[in-house]
C-alpha cells in the first residue's frame, strides 16, 4: 500500500462519552477495530486517527460514529457490540448498527432485551408489522425469545389480554416413556423453556398469577383445537414438529385483534415415522398471502456462545455437501 492512496481521518470523541468507554479496557476495542480493518488506529486524548486505504479508513470513521451512538443511548459496549457492528457495516444494509444494538424491547430488574444481529431486528420489525409471522431458523438465533419478549410487551402496553404460549409435545429423539404424574407434570418437561423465558420477562411472583387467572397460558398444541383466540398474542414453538393437518389447525386459530408468531428449526424435525413437517410446507402455501411473513435467521444471527455458530455453520455446510452427493449418485 503506497503512501499516495492512503487516507488519514481524525475522529473526534465527543466530550459527553468517556474516552475509555469507547476505547474499552486497555484499548481492547480500539485493538479489535484495528484487526478487523486494514488501517492503523492511534489515540491520543479524545482524538483518534484512523490511517488506511480510502475505503477501510472511511468504514472505520464510520464504525465509531455507530458505536459513541449506542453509548450516548447509556448502553456500554462490549466486544460482542464492537463485533456485531463491524459486521453489520460490512454488509453495507441500509439499517444502521445503532438502531439495532440500541432497539429496546423490553425491560425488566435492571436486564434489557434487544435485537443483537441486523436479521433480528428485521425479524422483530416484522412481528410489528405483521398479523402472522414465522420465525425460521437455527438453535440459539432467538426466534422464541424476541418473540416472547413482544409478547409481553404488547400485555404490558394492554394491546391484547393474554399470551399463549404452545409446543408440540413430541420427544427429541429420545424415548421417555410413560411420564409419571398428574398431566400437568407429564406435559411440563415439553413445555419448560417457555416458562423459563418468562422468568427473565416478568418478576417471578407475578407468574403464577398471571398463569392462574389466564391472562399467560402455557399448553400443548393440542389444546388449540376447537378454539378461537381472540385478543391475543400467541406464539407456536418448536413448529418444525407439528404435521401439515396441526400447522392449519392452528393457523385457523387466529380470532379479531390477535397476533400469531411461529418459530422453529426445520433441520431438527422430531416427527416420527417420517412425517412431514407443517413447517417445511407452509411457506409454499402462504407464501404469497397478505399480512403473512416469513423471517430468515442464520447462523450468523445466533447469540449464545460463538462456538454455537460455528456448530450450526459445520452442519449446514456437512448437510450440503451430504446433499450434493445424494444428487450425484
Amino acid at each position: 500500500m503506497t503512501d499516495d492512496i492512503r487516507a488519514r481521518h481524525v475522529f473526534t470523541v465527543p466530550s459527553s462519552v468517556p474516552a475509555v468507554a469507547l476505547f474499552g479496557p486497555a484499548d481492547e476495542f480500539l485493538r479489535l477495530i484495528e484487526d478487523s480493518f486494514e488501517a492503523r488506529i492511534h489515540a491520543r486524548g479524545n482524538e483518534i486517527s484512523v490511517e488506511g486505504e480510502p475505503p477501510e479508513a472511511a468504514l472505520v470513521e464510520r464504525l465509531l460514529d455507530e458505536l459513541v451512538t449506542i453509548l450516548r443511548t447509556g448502553q456500554s459496549l462490549s466486544r460482542e457490540t464492537v463485533e456485531r457492528s463491524i459486521a453489520m457495516l460490512r454488509t453495507e444494509t441500509q439499517e444502521r448498527p445503532a438502531e439495532v444494538l440500541s432497539l429496546n424491547i423490553l425491560s425488566n430488574r435492571g436486564r434489557t432485551i434487544r435485537p443483537k444481529t441486523l436479521n433480528q431486528k428485521r425479524y422483530v420489525d416484522a412481528i410489528d408489522e405483521h398479523t402472522i409471522v414465522f420465525g425460521i431458523g437455527p438453535a440459539g438465533t432467538g426466534k422464541t425469545y424476541l418473540a416472547m419478549a413482544k409478547a409481553v410487551q404488547a400485555l404490558q402496553a394492554k394491546e391484547i389480554t393474554r399470551i399463549i404460549l404452545t409446543r408440540p409435545a413430541v420427544e427429541a429423539g429420545e424415548r421417555l416413556g410413560y411420564l409419571p404424574g398428574t398431566l400437568s407434570e407429564k406435559i411440563d418437561p415439553y413445555l419448560r423453556p417457555l416458562y423459563d423465558a418468562l422468568h427473565d420477562m416478568l418478576d417471578p411472583e407475578s407468574i403464577p398469577k398471571l398463569l392462574t387467572s389466564g391472562v399467560i397460558e402455557v399448553a400443548p398444541l393440542a389444546y388449540m383445537r376447537g378454539r378461537t383466540l381472540n385478543d391475543a398474542f400467541i406464539i407456536l414453538d418448536e413448529a418444525q414438529n407439528t404435521t401439515a393437518e396441526q400447522m392449519k389447525m392452528f393457523l385457523t386459530r387466529l380470532g379479531f385483534n390477535s397476533k400469531m408468531v411461529v418459530t422453529g428449526d426445520v433441520t431438527q424435525v422430531d416427527l416420527p415415522g417420517g412425517a412431514t413437517s407443517g413447517l417445511r410446507v407452509v411457506e409454499g402455501i402462504l407464501g404469497d398471502v397478505r399480512d403473512i411473513h416469513f423471517s430468515r435467521l442464520t447462523s450468523n444471527d445466533v447469540v449464545r456462545h460463538k462456538l454455537v455458530g460455528r456448530i450450526v455453520a459445520a452442519y449446514d455446510t456437512y448437510e450440503a455437501g451430504s446433499s450434493r452427493r445424494q444428487g450425484s449418485s
